[in-house]
């Protein structure tokens, strides 16, 4: 895959409370906490596995994980971990318009106009390399048209109604190397019957792994939700002063949850392209079964698995 971009930042999202998945994660970490704190993987929590697949495109100065401060004693240790200034704590989650913006706007800050990767951090990816090899063609592409942000769509073997779904224009836009193809539209949560037709046209799941420079996201929003971007002023302004926690709780109090493939991906499709990924296991672990599965066709079988399986029987 070659080396580590000198320039490209990362973006971890790990503010998201993982309620459906509470039950199992209980069982598995013996309290409450959200999913991607959570050590499904044999020790391994999803966000550090997540930020062991940032380490693939991003130097370790220029990657941002984003929390919510309710799960503070879960990211305590990140503290430690990650550089100065690269953990943004939001007062609340407020969904995935706002989640993506704070960061996004200390990305600015710090940095200015980058290429910047967005890694969700409750995805379960068999094959990093292979993977990231992809997110790093996203960010060639995005060199070449810096307008753009690139999201990563996964070439789908089964009608999932839980997944987003991204339907590509049938020809490839005229750029080098791997084919990037513009968006005709974006299918959340389909139907059976839907989803079933989006597989059959070749449509691909969504995954919400997305590159792009910092401006070309800011301009998503100026696209779809100026008045976001504006309630966001004062805090832009405050960032790295001890007012930014007084402004961040003054804003979050008062704003609603938006979601940025609502709100956002669906509204400005027209700055957007698409990359197929092609034969790597990707899912998101949004439910048990879909773990379950995941961790079946990996033939793997963490500590804990027995242990549930032992509960859900008796």
């Amino acid at each position: 895959m070659g080396q580590v971009s000198t320039s490209t930042w990362a973006m971890v999202l790990a503010s998201g409370d993982g309620v459906r998945l509470k039950p199992l994660t209980t069982q598995i970490a013996g309290d409450a906490r959200p999913k991607q704190f959570c050590p499904i993987l044999d020790g391994e929590t999803l966000l550090d596995a997540t930020r062991r697949r940032a380490d693939l495109v991003a130097r370790f100065d220029r990657q941002m994980v984003v929390v919510s401060r309710s799960h503070e004693p879960y990211y305590r240790y990140l503290h430690a971990e990650l550089a100065p200034g690269r953990l943004v704590v939001q007062p609340q989650n407020r969904g995935t318009a706002p989640g993506i913006l704070y960061p996004l706007l200390h990305i600015a800050q710090l940095a200015g106009d980058v290429p910047i990767a967005m890694l969700p951090s409750d995805h379960y990816v068999a094959d990093d390399q292979a993977f990231m090899a992809y997110v790093s063609r996203a960010v060639d592409i995005v060199r070449q048209r810096p307008d753009l942000v690139v999201l990563l769509g996964v070439d789908a073997d089964r009608p999932e109604t839980e997944y987003g779904w991204i339907e590509p224009h049938a020809m490839p836009v005229a750029l080098e190397g791997e084919p990037v193809f513009s968006i005709r539209r974006f299918w959340e949560k389909p139907s059976a019957r839907l989803a079933e037709a989006l597989l059959a046209r070749g449509c691909l799941w969504n995954s919400f792994v997305m590159v792009g420079w910092t401006q070309a996201f800011l301009a998503l929003y100026r696209t779809a939700l100026p008045g976001l971007l504006a309630a966001f002023e004062p805090l832009r302004a405050a960032l790295g002063r001890t007012a930014e926690f007084d402004e961040a709780d003054r804003l979050y109090r008062v704003l609603p949850e938006v979601n940025f493939s609502d709100r956002v991906l669906a509204v400005a499709v027209e700055r957007l392209a698409a990359i197929r990924v092609k034969s790597v296991e990707w899912s998101d672990w949004g439910n048990v079964d879909r773990i379950m599965k995941s961790l079946a066709r990996a033939g793997k079988r963490p500590a804990w698995l027995g242990r549930v399986e032992l509960a859900s029987t008796a």
